[in-house]
C-alpha cells in the first residue's frame, strides 16, 4: 500500500514538473512575441577615440529569436589630424584630405544560462567582422640647399577584421539601450598603399616614406605595435598581419 501511494505521488510530481516546464516555455514564447526586437544605436566609443567632428557610426541590431541576433554598423571614421611629423628635409603642412569609412557585423548569441532577460538585453558571445579604410592626402614642405619646394602625398590604409567577442547590453526605462562589447578578440589584415609627386628622387622618396610611417605610427591607436619592424617599401605598401582587439561602447533605442 505504501509502495503504490509512494508511485502515485512520484507519478503526480512528474506530471507537475513536465506542465511547469511547458508553462515555461510557453511564457518564453509568449514573452518573446511581445519582445521589442529591434535597436538603434551610435558608436559613442569610436567618436571619443577618433574625434566626434571626423566620426558618425551607426547601427542596427535585429533579434531573431528569443537568444539570437544580427547587428550592422556603417559611418564616416578619420583619422585625427596630425599636428607635428617632419625629417631633416620635409615639414608636414596643415590641412590636407583625412576621412574613411568603417563597416562592421556581428552575431550574437545571448546566453540563457546567464540572462533572466530575452534579447536583446543581456550577456551575450559571438563572431564580429569589420572593415575601415582610410585615405589621407597631405602637403609638404620640402627645403633643401637653402631652396623651397612643395610635394603631396596620397595614402591609403585597409583594414580588416574579424574575431570573437562578449559583452552585455542593458535595456534601461524599455527603451535605453546600452551596449558595452567588453571583449573581443581576434586578426587584423593591414594594407598600406602611398603614392608620392612623380618628379621627387628616390632619397627624397625614402625620407617621406619614413615620416607617412610616422604619421601612422603615431595618429592611429596601436599601430605602433602593429606595424613595428614594418616599412614602407619602394613601391608605397606595408601589409602586416598581427593580433588585434575590439572594444565599443553603444548608445541606442530599443524598439
Amino acid at each position: 500500500m505504501k509502495n503504490s501511494i509512494f508511485l502515485l505521488w512520484l507519478f503526480l510530481a512528474v506530471q507537475s514538473l513536465g506542465n511547469l516546464s511547458y508553462g515555461q516555455e510557453l511564457n518564453a514564447d509568449s514573452l518573446w512575441k511581445h519582445t521589442r526586437k529591434n535597436v538603434i544605436r551610435y558608436n559613442l566609443s569610436s567618436a571619443l577615440l577618433f574625434g566626434v567632428e571626423k566620426t558618425f557610426i551607426l547601427g542596427y541590431e535585429r533579434v531573431l529569436s528569443p537568444h539570437r541576433s544580427m547587428s550592422i554598423n556603417f559611418g564616416k571614421i578619420a583619422l585625427p589630424r596630425v599636428l607635428d611629423i617632419s625629417t631633416d628635409s620635409f615639414s608636414l603642412n596643415k590641412g590636407g584630405t583625412n576621412k574613411g569609412v568603417n563597416a562592421s557585423i556581428d552575431y550574437r548569441f545571448y546566453l540563457s544560462s546567464e540572462n533572466k532577460h530575452l534579447a536583446p538585453h543581456g550577456v551575450y558571445i559571438g563572431p564580429w567582422y569589420s572593415y575601415n579604410s582610410f585615405t589621407r592626402e597631405n602637403g609638404w614642405n620640402y627645403t633643401s640647399s637653402g631652396t623651397q619646394n612643395t610635394a603631396t602625398t596620397e595614402t591609403k590604409m585597409n583594414i580588416h577584421s574579424l574575431g570573437f567577442e562578449l559583452g552585455y547590453q542593458f535595456i534601461l526605462w524599455k527603451r535605453l539601450a546600452l551596449d558595452f562589447v567588453t571583449i573581443g578578440p581576434g586578426f587584423g589584415f593591414y594594407n598600406v598603399k602611398a603614392k608620392f609627386d612623380s618628379d621627387l628622387t628616390e632619397a627624397q622618396k625614402e625620407q617621406l616614406r619614413q615620416a607617412l610611417g610616422d604619421v601612422i605610427t603615431q595618429k592611429f591607436p596601436g599601430m605602433d605595435i602593429v606595424f613595428e619592424g614594418e616599412e614602407i617599401q619602394a613601391n608605397g605598401r606595408m601589409n602586416t598581419t598581427s593580433l588585434g582587439f575590439r572594444y565599443i561602447i553603444h548608445i541606442g533605442f530599443n524598439f
